[in-house]
């Protein structure tokens, strides 16, 4: 077991041998099921204890107040906040009247256990009631990762020690009622708490049905369910249904030994347009072809969806067991938020918990799309088309703000900009090139020239108007962008911030050079000859801060000036600072919530010597403390960069286990999608050393002293190819296709299918390890995972 958390350490699962109820809200969201359309947060079948229930579906949300104590232009006039939807996990059992409530009784055992091969949660449990009487319970469900619009429970009742009557009630309820919240505005609260008006419902037989729609975002749903029983003689079935409940009853008696099953297909659907009876008849459907599949048949079909994706885009660990699960739990829940969320942003909580009210942001496009790329490259392609479609949004929002082109929002589910701190929000406008070098980075990555014909064009040509017209050239020629907000929050408002001003150089020169290609188009959307130009002369001239006394680069203009943060000073107990300071102090203050300039190396380390990586990369770690979980996996990517491979890998660890040890102490709201899919960088970009800022694809391998081995594979074109790394060698096979050419430390190699290359890992010098602010250091990787690796051969001996 970890030491901290409790959950049974497998490469390929996650187990959790005991009901903690304390911690239920977290192991709600390590445990949830998603396939980027229908989230189902893990509750227990009967509902109660709970932690926070959830059921989500992607783009459901309803409209909320923005307060402000004082109004300005500009300012979004109201929030959306994803809701709780109509609950279809619900299975509730009656034991001779009693019911199945883990609170009372005697709780014998109980396990539930994710493996992520099969994408099923299952769980056991073995239970007394008061009364005296034993059943065990066996459960079993998932969201399908092939049938879009489905999700199903297998439920199982066995009797034990007797005779017991038995009631099973799966019910479909909207509305249900939530945990009272002591945050926030009351109002959105008063709003969000029943959210979901009727408009139909229907039981008959097995089957039942939902119809809502939402009270000020006017968003219709429909939620189904039918179900196929096995039992003993005599099982009696009934339904009925009212506004907000749906309920199937199955009662019989059970004999020492019988069992009960219950098998419950629950469809779900949503449209903004579409009428009543099209939503209904589409989720009915839905369960009708389920159904034909039946459990046995969602259940191959998802094992082999996963199959398939594990045997091309797994990352191998060897040296580090608990690393290996997290790496593994990591690419599982991206790949959950992601694969079937079809032109629907991706949520910076995938569809797990209500964190950030259920908004995308940046993150997707920086974080999860990277890994999406090489992975899942179809849902890079859907995610790229939802920001297409929010293009008209995004063009009345650059008019409003005075500017050309598109600004897009910081946070948002449907396209408006939800961010009610406008030096946080709207300033940080780097978000539009963020989507331009995704764009970028797909087309290069899968050669989809149709895809950059029809809707990558169009967003590269409008985000690179909006640079042109946000920043000016100034009396000596240079290219500057000012008044905004660049990756790192706790520095707002600030002129030429380094990643934003080489992002906005890479978005401008991506625009012109698809113009290039795609003239026919771009002369429809009216670029001509002297736009392009005015995009290239912007690019060559932009001006990047650099301080010659102490031979780093300001994270923007003047930032090296400012005071340093009282780190001495700093309680560990005021960390995340933002709860506990004001802005106006954090901003004047070379303090830095998360890795900025750091970023800005990864992404363009074209821009940076090899010196100015290492000299910048000590002087910003004693600087940044890391209050957003964005920042460890960048860190890590860097630090091995310059050769700091031990702090690489701690920072590679503190990223993988972010919700799995909880360490932001906010797993309960949801999983960290972005931290999730930054362990995943760390390794490949990091370890890996994978740079694809070129036409052919890096790498400059090399492994810390705790792994053993590291191997991944990815699709880039038509070609599959496999990269396995240890201490002595690295070696590129070509799984697929015809033949790739890679760089090796800057070495060009052509690998072929059957004629795998292999070169030596080289080990770069190390250099004094960088400090860190007081008490704000990463974990030592090495030592836990030493200890946690004998812990796991010992059960694993002990078990043999």
């Amino acid at each position: 077991m970890t030491a901290q958390e409790g959950f049974a350490v497998d490469p390929w699962g996650i187990t959790e041998h005991r009901l903690d109820l304390p911690g239920l809200a977290r192991s709600e969201s390590v445990f949830a099921l998603s396939n980027g359309h229908i989230g189902l947060r893990a509750n227990l079948d009967e509902g109660e204890p709970h932690g926070l229930p959830g059921t989500y579906l992607n783009g459901v949300f309803e409209l909320r107040p923005l307060p402000y104590p004082e109004g300005g232009y500009g300012y979004p006039e109201s929030g959306q906040s994803v809701i709780n939807v109509t609950n279809g996990k619900l299975v509730r059992l009656l034991v001779d009247d009693e019911p199945f409530d883990l609170r009372y009784g005697e709780l014998r055992g109980h396990r539930r256990w994710l493996d992520f091969r099969e994408g099923v949660l299952r769980r056991e449990a073995e239970w007394t009631s008061p009364a005296g009487r034993t059943v065990k319970v066996r459960s079993a469900r998932l969201v399908s990762l092939t049938q879009r619009a489905i999700a199903a429970v297998d439920y199982e009742v066995e009797a034990v020690d007797g005779p017991v009557r038995i009631v099973v009630q799966s019910e479909l309820v909207a509305n249900e009622q939530l945990p009272e919240s002591s945050e926030g505005d009351p109002r959105a609260a008063a709003v969000l708490e029943a959210p979901l008006v009727a408009e139909a419902h229907h039981a008959h037989g097995t089957k039942a049905t939902l119809v809502h729609h939402t009270r000020y975002s006017n968003l219709r749903l429909a939620a189904g369910m039918d179900h196929v029983i096995e039992g003993p003689d005599g099982v009696s079935v009934t339904s009925e249904a009212r506004h907000d409940q749906a309920r199937i009853s199955v009662t019989t008696v059970l004999q020492p030994g019988e069992r009960l099953r219950l098998t419950k297909i629950i469809g779900y659907g949503w449209s903004a347009t579409r009428s009543l009876p099209a939503v209904r008849d589409q989720v009915e459907a839905a369960i009708t072809a389920a159904r034909y599949s039946g459990w046995d048949g969602l259940l191959t079909e998802q094992k082999a969806y996963l199959e398939e994706f594990w045997a091309t885009s797994d990352i191998e660990i060897e040296g580090d067991v608990e690393l290996q699960q997290a790496v593994r739990f990591a690419l599982f829940h991206v790949v959950q938020a992601s694969a079937r969320s079809e032109e629907r942003a991706i949520p910076a909580k995938g569809l797990t918990g209500p964190g950030y009210d259920g908004h995308s942001f940046w993150d997707t496009e920086t974080f999860v799309l990277p890994v999406l790329t090489y992975c899942l490259p179809g849902a890079v392609a859907q995610a790229l088309r939802w920001r297409y479609s929010t293009l008209p949004l995004a063009r009345e929002r650059a008019a409003q703000l005075g500017l050309d082109g598109a600004v897009f929002p910081w946070r948002t589910i449907r396209g408006e900009e939800c961010s009610g701190y406008w030096p946080a929000g709207t300033a940080a406008f780097h978000i539009g090139a963020d989507i331009a070098v995704a764009v970028s980075r797909y087309v290069r990555a899968t050669g989809d020239v149709e895809f950059e014909r029809r809707y990558g064009l169009e967003l590269l040509v409008e985000t690179a108007r909006m640079w042109r017209s946000l920043g000016h050239h100034d009396s000596a020629g240079q290219f500057r962008i000012e008044g905004v907000t660049g990756p790192d929050e706790y520095s707002a408002v600030a002129d030429n911030n380094v990643f934003t001003n080489l992002m906005a150089q890479t978005n401008l020169r991506a625009a012109a050079d698809a113009v290039g290609r795609h003239q026919l188009e771009a002369d429809a959307l009216g670029v001509d000859t002297e736009e392009t130009a005015a995009w290239r002369d912007a690019a060559a001239a932009m001006y990047i801060p650099y301080d010659e006394k102490l031979g780093v680069h300001p994270q923007a203009d003047g930032f090296t000036n400012h005071q340093v943060w009282d780190f001495e000073g700093t309680p560990s107990e005021k960390y995340p600072l933002l709860l506990h300071y004001p802005y106006f102090d954090l901003y004047r203050k070379q303090v830095v919530k998360q890795a900025d300039l750091v970023l800005a190396m990864q992404v363009r380390g074209d821009a940076f010597t090899p010196e100015q990586k290492a000299r910048n990369f000590a002087y910003y770690e004693r600087l940044t403390v890391r209050d957003s979980s964005l920042s460890a996996c960048t860190q890590a990517v860097m630090a091995a960069e310059v050769g700091q491979l031990d702090l690489a890998y701690d920072y590679t660890a503190e990223a993988a286990l972010m919700d799995l040890h909880d360490l932001g102490g906010n797993t309960k709201d949801g999983l960290h999608m972005a931290s999730l899919a930054g362990a995943c960088i760390a390794l490949v970009a990091g370890f890996g050393g994978m740079r694809d800022h070129g036409e052919a694809i890096g790498f400059r391998p090399r492994l810390p002293a705790g792994l053993t081995r590291l191997a991944f594979s990815m699709k880039i074109r038509q070609h599959l190819l496999r990269v396995e790394i240890t201490h002595e060698e690295t070696t590129y096979t070509l799984r697929e296709g015809d033949k790739i050419l890679v760089e090796h430390e800057l070495e060009q190699l052509w690998v072929e299918v059957g004629s795998p290359v292999s070169r030596a890992t080289v080990t770069p010098p190390a250099g004094e390890r960088p400090v860190q602010p007081v008490g704000r250091e990463p974990a030592r990787r090495a030592a836990q995972a030493a200890a946690i690796g004998g812990s796991a051969m010992g059960e694993h001996l002990a078990a043999e």
